[in-house]
Formats: structure tokens, C-alpha cells, sequence
């Protein structure tokens, strides 16, 4: 899934160790542009578990899986996001996403005309 919103906090990682080994999380909260703005947080894990190049007021993409799990009966809900491009910076600076040149679609040439062809 995919969600578009501007970066409202970016929380301090936190570290710790469990039979599995290390591990490293890290939590942000985004608000979305709609007509009723929703404030939504998102955790990411170990190697992703990197935001140093987003800030708080950057426009981001954030591309993240839904998972629940059941803990004495309750159920609890994570967005875990595994990347995140930033789409716009605070500082109202625009990141242009450009096509590379294979991609682009080349218009094909027009053939020469011979004298004048019009109709009237």
C-alpha cells in the first residue's frame, strides 16, 4: 500500500536485544492533504530503520505493509513502512522526478512534402 502525507514528527530510534538478536525501530507520523487531513504513524524496522535524510514539513511517499497480532485478547495494529521518497521538501523546493531518456517516447518525424499540397 501506499500513502502521501507531510511529515509531522520523526521520533528518536530506539535499539534493544532479543533472542533473535539486535534489533532497531523507528517512528514517524505523517498528515495527509485530503478535506479531513488524518495524522497516521508508521514504524520501520532494522536496515530501513534509517530516516536521516527526511525532515519534519518534507512531502513523502510512503510505501508500508498493515499487520495485526493478538496480545491477551486485544488486537494491535502496525503500519510497517519499508520506504519512503520524499516527494516535496519543507522548504517548498520541488524534487523533480525525471524519465530517463529510453523511456521517453520520441514523436515520429514527419515525412518531407513536395510542393504545395493544399486544398484550396
Amino acid at each position: 500500500m501506499e500513502i502521501t502525507g507531510k511529515i509531522i514528527k520523526i521520533y528518536s530510534p530506539v535499539t534493544g536485544e532479543s533472542k533473535h538478536g539486535p534489533w532497531k525501530k523507528q517512528n514517524f507520523v505523517i498528515e495527509t492533504s485530503e478535506d479531513y487531513p488524518k495524522k497516521v504513524s508508521f514504524t520501520v524496522w532494522n536496515d530501513k530503520a534509517d530516516l536521516s535524510s527526511l525532515t519534519e514539513s518534507d512531502t513523502v511517499k510512503v510505501f508500508f505493509d498493515i499487520e495485526s497480532r493478538e496480545y491477551k485478547e486485544n488486537w494491535y495494529t502496525d503500519l510497517k513502512a519499508w520506504k519512503a521518497e520524499v516527494v516535496k521538501t519543507g522548504d517548498n523546493g520541488f524534487i523533480e522526478e525525471k524519465a530517463p531518456l529510453d523511456d521517453m517516447e520520441i514523436p515520429p518525424e514527419l515525412p518531407e512534402e513536395d510542393g504545395d499540397d493544399l486544398p484550396f
